[in-house]
């Protein structure tokens, strides 16, 4: 695959305005203890990011432009538009003015499946599921999770302490989020940033993916609530445990539950909540 941008026309120069990258930084005025002050503010860009699948246009994502060619492996395969990496032939990311194109290259009979999945909607910022049409498309397929090597409890609160502390796109401009992959004994390995918590997902998996890392030698960690579209990601990837900072939904936990995913939220601290199987989870 190939991940290059390469730049078209610029009419409204947005380009040079920074529009293309993840960060921008802009005039502000501060107040704060009754002062006032100019200043310089760097902000996260939210750029709309469309992904054509030979030729067919799919979804128009709103995401961070970064780190896309993991995200178009990811969400190909999370959404189950593709069956396993080999069926993306070519990726590439064409920047026009006023956003980004993903142009990926599937196999043949992957993209007269895609063909009938094609989303009719943006997907906002944090919508995981936008554009789709039946509950089928929303609750997919059920991919149970086997086995995995026993984790301690130390190890979920370490990785969570330690995500924070790479989050380079949220530490320069704050309103990003990230998901991270940590080994058994709870380092970060990966960290994906995002102005949506499921792009975040999406490029930690095509990451992982691409990098051919077992499913099973560690676990997924996010800055955010554990919704069920996170939970099936989890688990079409093969990740035994995933840990949330904020709190799961009653569907997420059923799934969890269903999928024989450990789900564990509210990671803060000293303490969290294991929802589901936690017998994965050691003293």
């Amino acid at each position: 695959m190939t991940g290059d941008i390469a730049q078209m026309e610029d009419p409204l120069g947005l380009l040079r305005l920074g529009y293309a990258s993840p960060l921008l930084e802009l005039s502000a005025r501060r107040w704060q203890a009754g002062q006032v002050s100019e200043r310089v503010e760097t902000v996260a860009e939210e750029t709309p990011v469309a992904i054509v699948y030979n030729g067919i246009p799919h979804v128009v994502m709103m995401a961070t432009p970064q780190d896309l060619e993991d995200f178009a492996l990811g969400f190909s395969i999370t959404e189950e538009l593709i069956g396993s990496p080999a069926d993306l032939h070519k990726v590439e990311c064409i920047r026009y003015s006023q956003g980004i194109e993903i142009q990926a290259t599937v196999a043949p009979a992957w993209a007269e499946i895609i063909t009938t999945r094609t989303r009719r909607l943006t997907g906002r910022t944090g919508c995981g599921i936008c554009g789709a049409d039946s509950v089928a498309a929303v609750l997919k397929q059920l991919h149970p999770v086997h086995g995995s090597e026993s984790i301690p409890q130390a190890a979920v609160q370490t990785a969570l302490e330690s995500l924070t502390s790479q989050q380079k796109l949220n530490a320069a401009a704050g309103a990003v989020h990230a998901a991270g992959w940590a080994n058994v004994s709870g380092k970060i390995e990966i960290v994906r940033e995002d102005v949506g918590r499921h792009n975040a997902l999406d490029k930690l998996i095509g990451a992982l993916l691409r990098q051919e890392t077992n499913p099973k030698s560690g676990f997924v960690v996010v800055t955010s609530r554990a919704s069920f579209e996170m939970v099936q990601k989890t688990t079409v990837f093969g990740a035994p445990l995933m840990a949330a900072v904020s709190g799961p939904t009653g569907l997420a936990i059923r799934i969890a539950q269903q999928a024989g995913l450990t789900l564990v939220g509210f990671v803060r601290g000293d303490r969290h909540t294991v929802y589901t199987h936690p017998h994965r989870l050691t003293a």
